[in-house]
């Protein structure tokens, strides 16, 4: 029996095609390892949405060349798709997959021997409905991906992904439900919806909110969230079937904004002005109780200047956050902005982020802080180093308690009696004690 080792790179995508990987070559007689030592194959997932993201997945697989060189590798997704050159010049690398071809690795390899040179596989990727063979296996985990859709037509300035995913196309109905049910079956009781432009699903008649609501029906789940999701497709049928009483859609709701500028929303392409993503947001607060909010912020994008910096913290002060993703602009070749004029400079880029990550925590700590001496359901995931037990309540906040008992994969009860601010590598979190 051969040993494969999975490593995954980026998105909440990518883990859901890792896990739909790793339940093909188990069909196949592999057994998965977490020690790339002992690995006859390594599979590394790999990232391209930054110049940062694709050097450190060269750098990974350098690393596990040097530990295990007699192990075939094999670099599949998004960084194989748009950089494979770069990746043929790293001695050792055996195949190279990309996006059209990824989920049919474990066909391509007949078993995984060291290769004279690497075998590129980079075809072009058919439009249209599609569907996906098994079912994602997440060994020892609460929630479970579930893809629904793939690529994008937007062309936002910055971004490489119609590049690496290709045009948008939409995951069938049924197929998805087939899933849903099995990953069910296997005792996930929260999947996460997940793609890369998921609100412009569409199978026939049906749109994304109809996915949603299926979902809801299927036996065995107790909750459905969704992953990041643009803030132009967002149906109201969504908002709706979050404010149902009852609904297994939780209230939660990441919607990147990237900026607060209208100037530089334009120059980046997105399809909004800050005042509609405001009134939008402002439109789901008022429908449902409790809803949580978090968005994406990129910082340094040509022509940010200081008012424009100023707009996107004021949008994430006055918005009640609890989870805000900042990141630095990060010049991508092969994205029209890439040649921008206006560049802002590192200095300055870094200053600014570093300003709006505390912002960000600061905001998330006041959102936690709002629910003291509220009772929440959180759904238990594991148990930390510190002896605390971690899991999220239905809209998304991190919740910690000290109790003896095993809690993984358990709804419970809990009644906030604090906050327990970032340290020691601990990310912030409401702490709490059980409610019988």
């Amino acid at each position: 029996m051969y040993k494969v080792a999975f490593d995954t790179f980026g998105c909440r995508l990518n883990q859901a095609e890792t896990a739909a990987l790793h339940d093909r070559f188990r069909a196949r007689g592999y057994e998965p390892t977490d020690d790339v030592g002992e690995a006859d194959l390594f599979v590394i997932n790999t990232c391209t949405l930054t110049t940062q993201a694709g050097a450190k997945c060269r750098r990974r697989i350098r690393s596990v060349i040097r530990r295990n060189p007699d192990a075939c590798i094999a670099a599949v997704g998004c960084h194989a798709q748009t950089d494979a050159e770069m990746l043929a010049r790293i001695r050792g690398v055996d195949y190279i997959v990309g996006t059209a071809d990824k989920l049919r690795l474990a066909e391509l390899i007949p078993s995984p021997a060291k290769l004279p040179e690497p075998l590129v596989v980079r075809n072009a990727v058919t439009l249209g409905v599609f569907t996906i063979e098994g079912t994602g296996r997440y060994p020892g985990t609460t929630r479970a991906n579930l893809k629904v859709q793939e690529g994008c037509d937007f062309a936002c300035a910055f971004c490489i992904i119609p590049r690496s995913r290709g045009r948008a196309r939409s995951r069938a109905y049924e197929d998805i439900l087939r899933e849903a049910r099995a990953l069910a079956q296997a005792g996930h009781r929260e999947i996460v919806v997940t793609g890369v432009n998921m609100g412009t699903w569409r199978d026939g008649r049906r749109t994304f909110a109809d996915v949603a609501r299926a979902l809801c029906d299927v036996d065995g789940l107790d909750r459905v969230r969704l992953s990041s999701i643009e803030p132009t497709t967002i149906e109201r049928a969504i908002v709706r079937e979050m404010a149902r009483p009852g609904s297994k859609l939780c209230p939660y709701l990441h919607v990147p904004v990237q900026s607060g500028d209208d100037a530089v929303l334009a120059r980046m392409r997105r399809k909004y002005t800050s005042a509609e993503f405001r009134g939008f947001l402002e439109d789901a607060l008022a429908r449902v109780p409790d809803l949580g909010l978090g968005t994406d912020v990129m910082v340094g994008f040509p022509g940010e200047d200081e008012g424009a910096f100023a707009r996107s913290a004021a949008l994430v002060a006055e918005l009640p956050f609890t989870n805000v993703h900042v990141f630095s602009f990060s010049a991508r070749p092969r994205t029209s902005a890439y040649q921008m004029p206006e560049r802002v400079e590192p200095v300055i880029v870094r200053e600014r982020s570093e300003r709006l990550h505390r912002l960000a925590a600061a905001r998330q700590a006041e959102s936690y802080a709002a629910y003291q001496g509220r009772t929440l359901r959180v759904l238990f995931e594991q148990r930390l180093s510190d002896g605390s037990t971690v899991g999220f309540t239905d809209n998304y906040i991190r919740v910690s308690v000290d109790t003896p008992r095993d809690l993984a994969n358990q709804l419970a009860r809990v009644r906030i009696t604090g906050v327990r601010p970032a340290s020691a590598g601990l990310p912030i979190a409401a702490v709490g004690e059980l409610v019988a």
